[in-house]
């Protein structure tokens, strides 16, 4: 696709093409965030759009252009509502019936997986998202064995207008004690 744009010399049309990432072209970051206390909706969807690289310039849908993100006490996530005890994951074993579990004991057994199935299902169903995917590093405690590639932290999975409010709320407060 070109755009075509007035040269100041000569005025002659000059085309300017749109920028394609290429693989390999892309510097990959890595993200650190703490899940504790986030809900898990909103925390894997921002976590997606990270792996996607949709927050780049340089975002291009068929190439992965997308980022690490390592995230550590993924145990502490939150549900609204009842999910803990009425959510049910399900997956078929290849034997007759239907394997099931809520959301407690799936915590339970494998906290890790709660928030990676929800990342999962917010990832293209092919094979660039599986190479998304594997670029999501999920642990259930405070430690991560990826130091070594200097993780930057982030804060996700948080609304705006929310911090905002707490903001605003904790200076009134200061004011009215001073």
């Amino acid at each position: 696709m070109a755009e075509w744009s007035q040269s100041s010399e000569d005025n002659k049309l000059v085309a300017q093409k749109t920028f394609v990432a290429k693989p390999g072209e892309v510097d990959q970051k890595w993200f650190v965030v703490d899940a504790t206390d986030l809900i898990v909706g909103r925390l894997a969807a921002d976590i997606a759009v990270i792996l996607m690289g949709k927050k780049r310039p340089t975002y291009t849908p068929h190439i992965d252009t997308g980022d690490f993100v390592v995230v550590t006490n993924a145990e502490k996530v939150a549900f609204t509502g009842k999910k803990w005890t009425n959510k049910e994951y399900t997956w078929y074993t290849g034997y007759t019936g239907l394997r099931k579990e809520t959301a407690e004991k799936r915590l339970e057994k494998k906290p890790e997986m709660i928030l990676q199935e929800a990342v999962r299902r917010m990832l293209p169903k092919n094979k660039l998202g599986r190479k998304m995917l594997s670029k999501l590093k999920v642990y259930a405690g405070e430690s991560h064995p990826h130091q070594a590639q200097n993780p930057e932290a982030i804060e996700l999975g948080k609304k705006i207008w929310l911090m905002r409010r707490a903001e605003n709320a904790k200076r009134e407060f200061i004011q009215t004690t001073i």
